[in-house]
């Protein structure tokens, strides 16, 4: 699953796996791919650093990414307890009584949330990447769009390629013109944030859109045909998130998250604003169903949703509180049914793609007839 993209960066396969988990994203890198380690979780940088040092000893000298999410446009002076400050009285009211009708117990004393979505603000996204260029980081790539024109800057003065997802050829263009060397073609079946237009759709006019920068294909995405139909419609390589959420290397602390996303299928999954203020598609569960109903009090702008909601999602992960209890993930969960190692997962694409590619030259060669 080679291409031009994968060999200027040095990998055997095409396959970029972003992952919040330290020891998915290096086991990704030795397995052949590009691992990626989703940043936005870390509010403190000394835990960054731990993580990257852990990443730097476990992926034999292979190369890796970081993903931040920080918005184009900078806001100056503006903290997080300004944004909490903006967060109505009724919005925190609706928290309460939702986790009281679940009977969600209250986090012991002491103890402070373990989930705080603050990596998006800008002020804490650039002192994640003031530790990540002490790295040999080959890949920046940004969640929300192109980074500001000082970061693009900054990674390319340190030969790091700068990778941004888009939803739309519109917003493909907008990369292209940023200064974006890769442009990630996320389809509406991914997990997390995510657009409108569905992969099948998207790639091909991503990849028209901003042709001779590489495309990556991300949505949907989760067996080697499919990693194949990637390739054919243009693409240089596919960004997998959800797949590896089921993985023995990942960590999600919870026996039940991990049985309820095992027993999905491709239709439990829903694109709703609850987690973070974006339309961002996740596990369906009464807690998004809540938040989406006609009688609710309606989500807030990111970041306040993610503020309002981090005590609560907390306290829902830590009790284990089932029909609460999601996390982000794609259409793709329908295929992930067992807990398979990172390099078995690599062994199934590969053997895959095999398969797909001599299938599809067997009928240009008309010995499929």
């Amino acid at each position: 699953m080679q291409t031009e993209l994968s060999n200027q960066l040095g990998v055997e396969h095409a396959v970029f796996g972003f992952t919040p988990f330290p020891a998915v994203a290096a086991a990704i890198s030795r397995a052949g791919g590009f691992g990626v380690l989703g940043a936005v979780r870390y509010t403190a940088p000394d835990d960054l650093k731990r993580d990257l040092d852990w990443i730097e000893a476990h992926v034999d000298g292979r190369p890796y990414g970081l993903d931040v999410v920080m918005p184009a446009k900078k806001v100056e002076g503006v903290t997080e307890a300004d944004v909490e400050a903006m967060i109505p009285d009724g919005h925190r009211q609706f928290v309460r009584e939702t986790l009281a009708k679940y009977g969600v117990p209250e986090l012991p004393e002491g103890e402070a949330s373990g989930w705080r979505i603050t990596g998006w603000m800008e002020q804490v996204a650039r002192s994640q990447l003031d530790v990540a260029f002490d790295y040999p980081i080959r890949l920046l790539a940004n969640a929300l769009g192109s980074p500001p024109a000082d970061v693009v800057a900054r990674a390319h003065e340190r030969d790091v390629l700068v990778a941004a997802l888009a939803g739309s050829a519109r917003h493909a263009e907008k990369h292209r013109d940023a200064g974006i060397d890769i442009v990630v073609a996320q389809g509406y079946e991914a997990g997390g944030h995510t657009g409108e237009i569905a992969s099948m759709v998207l790639t091909p006019e991503v990849v028209d859109a901003v042709a001779p920068l590489p495309v990556l294909a991300a949505g949907g995405i989760g067996s080697g045909r499919q990693i194949a139909a990637a390739f054919a419609l243009g693409a240089q390589g596919v960004w997998l998130g959800s797949l590896w959420l089921t993985t023995a290397e990942a960590d999600l602390h919870s026996p039940a998250l991990t049985r309820k996303l095992l027993a999905a299928g491709s239709g439990d999954t829903v694109r709703s604003r609850a987690l973070t203020g974006k339309p961002a598609r996740q596990l369906r569960t009464d807690w998004t169903d809540a938040w989406d109903a006609a009688d609710g009090p309606g989500t807030l702008p990111m970041p306040l949703q993610g503020l309002l909601v981090a005590d609560a999602v907390s306290r829902i992960q830590k009790y284990e509180v089932d029909p609460l209890l999601g996390t982000p993930v794609g259409q793709i969960v329908g295929r992930m049914n067992e807990v398979r190692s990172v390099r078995a997962v690599f062994d199934d694409l590969t053997r895959g793609f095999e398969q797909a590619v001599d299938r599809v030259n067997r009928i240009a060669g008309g010995s499929g007839q």
